[in-house]
């Protein structure tokens, strides 16, 4: 088949959504299909701060199309955020491409913009669409004002599939917007276990390399990798290691990558006397990830939600211990006990008492980490997910398209018409 993919993020871009559609169109592309990439970039300093930014990277496996999101770079300057015209810039090349060889089928990465674009593209073209739930469009984008309620409603109640990546995240989907479950297809999430392996340690002779999963060094070193954000709990990791530091313990704690809380994150760390202990290391490529994680001991990901966390899988196959939080997208892949630490999201005493445990207890961590690390191995793999993708493709093939939702909201709306009190049309790098 012909894939289009439109990606709301894509590298150099800093973000799951941008290592997610690496590994699946790549996965794609070895199942022969042809994977031809539009995806969004910004260039401005607030994009470039927050995520990273340039055009995306020609790739070996697929045809990739940079589009700068002007409209939404505009609104970090000069509010509001004209969203509206960066989707129709997406749907126009889409339609451009597919004239120059058609597409069998258009996939979204993140419900809006680049969802509803898809269902235009759709309507224009008559092909079938999916769009793929997978982080703020599920956990806040509708209940930020009147225009994307709408947009939401049309994207969740009239594509022809919906892929999320697991049954805590869909459930609040379903909550928020009141879809039906039956709606969404589960595809979960999954990591290349090749390029994410556990730290190699010298053998006492100094002839061999062998894994020692989950073990310490001294000073033990707390890693937190990802977008550099209170959402994702990096202001609790600091507090933590503050305490931590407090009781006695000796730590290093290592935050690695950018995102919109990165200088409040740093300062507290400054503020606590984390100085000569906390580490930033910025950001990260993806291909230099892998020592990311062997930088670090135990890997800490307080996070608030999540879509499914490439982070926790990345840390797993890295064979990391692992603290977290019972929240959506996290509970579906971590269990108490038994593969990690969780405790509840914004519990600083009990994050700061479960690392307490990992770093005292070396038969539960090293017990914990092996469990983690074989499960990963067997359940979250790209070749199965990728066979999972095309089959949903396979399948929408003799499905009409459904095109009610225009009476919902079109995809020639004016950003003149949109309702202005919503936040993402002034911090549109959150959306």
């Amino acid at each position: 088949m012909r894939i289009c993919f439109i990606s709301r993020r894509y590298f150099p871009a800093v973000s799951g959504m941008s290592v997610y559609a690496r590994n699946l169109t790549k996965a794609l592309a070895d199942l022969d299909h042809e994977v031809v990439m539009i995806s969004q970039y910004r260039e401005d300093p607030t994009g470039v701060e927050v995520y990273g930014g340039g055009p995306p990277p020609d790739e070996p496996w697929m045809e990739v199309h940079g589009l700068r999101s002007v409209g939404e770079e505009l609104g970090a300057e000069s509010p509001p955020a004209d969203f509206e015209a960066d989707l129709r810039a997406m749907v126009a090349l889409a339609v451009e491409l597919h004239e120059q060889r058609p597409f069998d089928v258009v996939h979204a990465q993140y419900a809006y913009p680049t969802g509803l674009a898809a269902l235009e593209v759709s309507r224009q073209l008559g092909i079938p669409n999916v769009v793929s739930i997978q982080g703020g469009d599920g956990h806040w984008v509708g209940a930020c004002c009147k225009t994307h309620q709408r947009a939401m409603d049309a994207v969740l109640n009239h594509s022809l599939a919906l892929v999320i990546g697991c049954d805590s995240f869909r459930d609040e989907v379903v909550e928020n917007h009141g879809t039906d479950p039956g709606r969404f297809t589960i595809v979960p999430g999954a990591t290349n276990v090749d390029q994410f392996t556990p730290r190699q340690l010298e053998h006492p002779n100094l002839i061999d390399r062998v894994v020692r999963l989950g073990e310490l060094r001294q000073p033990a070193r707390l890693l937190y990798h990802g977008r550099v954000d209170q959402r994702k709990g990096s202001l609790d990791f600091i507090h933590c290691g503050a305490r931590l530091v407090e009781d006695g313990y000796d730590i290093h704690l290592i935050v690695s990558g950018i995102g919109p809380d990165l200088e409040e994150t740093r300062n507290l760390a400054l503020k606590l006397g984390l100085g000569s202990r906390c580490q930033f290391l910025g950001e990260a490529d993806y291909a230099d990830a892998p020592a990311r994680y062997h930088a670090g001991d135990i890997f800490l990901s307080p996070t608030y939600a999540e879509g499914f966390s490439n982070t926790i899988l990345e840390a797993m196959a890295s064979g990391l211990p692992i603290v977290s939080t019972r929240t959506v997208g996290v509970i579906d892949c971590l269990r108490d006990g038994e593969n990690a630490l969780l405790v509840e999201p914004g519990g600083l005493d009990a994050l700061t008492t479960a690392t307490r445990r990992l770093l005292d207890d070396e038969a539960l961590r090293l017990d914990l980490t092996r469990t983690a690390y074989a499960e990963v191995r067997e359940k979250y793999s790209w070749p199965v997910v990728a066979e999972q993708i095309a089959s949903i493709y396979h399948d929408l093939q003799k499905r009409p398209v459904d095109n009610d939702w225009t009476d919902i909201i079109t995809a020639a709306a004016r950003v003149e018409d949109a309702d202005a009190t919503c936040r993402f049309r002034t911090q549109p790098h959150l959306l």
